[in-house]
């Protein structure tokens, strides 16, 4: 009699005990997503760490509630469309896209699986969806607004160098946002009276000649528009370069500032990555893509490293400064 009134403490204890976040009902399948970038996961390890995080918000936890396919192209993007036919082939839930450069690969190896974008600079004139609204396939997710915000960043440059007249683009000819990247600038320039040098960078070995280029034709400062997972390859050496040339130079995420690089405007990247995490969430509980409105950012960040400027003889603004969300001293 104590033994079976023991059992039963013991059951209905069990039975009482609500399921963790990370627990899994016996039975019940794990959902599975597939993470496809361009570049190194250990090069965004930042944004990766944000994107786990909005998932464990969520109660979704790797390896328990959870099951993630990661796959990296390491700046390789002829790479790109074997992995994602990879994913394909692995039947995941969902795909998680780290920018458009393993956007359009996912996108053509499926027109089933839900895709989601964590960072893409102009998902309609990519082409991925039909508006912001209403994605209206299976690709929704979040927008960066890097066009948009080229004016911004001609802005702060002039403001940081008054007599400004020249600038060189970095951009990457082959990447899908380049071409709106470079109109937009392109217009900004020309509202702010600045003459424009562009340098195609699509290797990870161009950026000594882009440097070498800018400096011959007489650029006093740099805007980087580079295809993401070629800057992240040679981060450091790019932001040793831009001051060894003594050029300032606008990044459009603040990763490289963080290395050493000058200052950047542009949306809190990680923080998409977190809402992404969001989307995957929705789909897994059986909302569609096309159902699904792209979001655009809301936190943007003036980020100034100020040791960088005194290497390189700046002396920034006190206008910038006391607009800066971080100063790097």
């Amino acid at each position: 009699m104590r033994l079976i009134g023991l059992v039963v403490v013991i059951s209905l204890a069990l039975l009482a005990t609500p399921l963790g976040a990370g627990s899994q009902p016996a039975g019940q399948k794990v959902p599975r997503i597939g993470y496809l970038d361009g570049a190194s996961l250990s090069a965004n390890s930042v944004r990766i760490a944000a994107f786990r995080q909005g998932l464990r918000e969520l109660g979704y936890v790797e390896g328990q509630s959870i099951a993630i396919e990661w796959r990296s192209a390491d700046g390789k993007a002829d790479r790109l469309p074997g992995l994602a036919a990879e994913l394909v082939r692995l039947k995941v839930d969902v795909i998680v896209t780290g920018g458009s450069g393993a956007t359009g690969p996912a996108k053509e190896a499926t027109t089933a699986i839900p895709i989601v974008m964590a960072s893409d600079s102009d998902p309609v004139e990519s082409g991925f969806v039909a508006s912001l609204a209403r994605p209206g396939g299976n690709v929704t997710g979040l927008s960066t607004l890097h066009p948009e915000l080229s004016v911004k960043r001609l802005e702060v440059l002039k403001e940081m160098r008054p007599r400004l007249s020249r600038v060189a683009i970095f951009g990457t000819s082959s990447w899908a946002g380049n071409a709106r990247g470079l109109r937009e600038t392109e217009r900004a320039a020309e509202f702010l009276r600045l003459k424009l040098q562009y340098v195609d960078v699509s290797r990870p070995t161009d950026f000594e000649i882009a440097f070498q280029a800018a400096s011959k034709g007489q650029a006093e400062a740099i805007v980087m528009l580079v295809w993401n997972p070629l800057l992240n390859a040679r981060r450091k050496e790019v932001v040793e370069l831009a001051v060894k040339t003594r050029l300032p130079t606008m990044y459009r995420e603040r990763e490289s500032v963080e290395v050493g690089g000058l200052i950047t405007y542009g949306p809190n990247i990680p923080d998409l990555f977190r809402r992404a995490a969001y989307h995957v969430g929705k789909i897994l509980k059986g909302a569609k893509p096309a159902d699904l409105p792209v979001e655009q950012p809301t936190k943007f960040e003036l980020v100034v490293n100020l040791r960088t400027a005194k290497a390189i003889g700046l002396t920034i603004p006190q206008s910038i400064l006391v607009r800066a969300d971080e100063i790097i001293q």
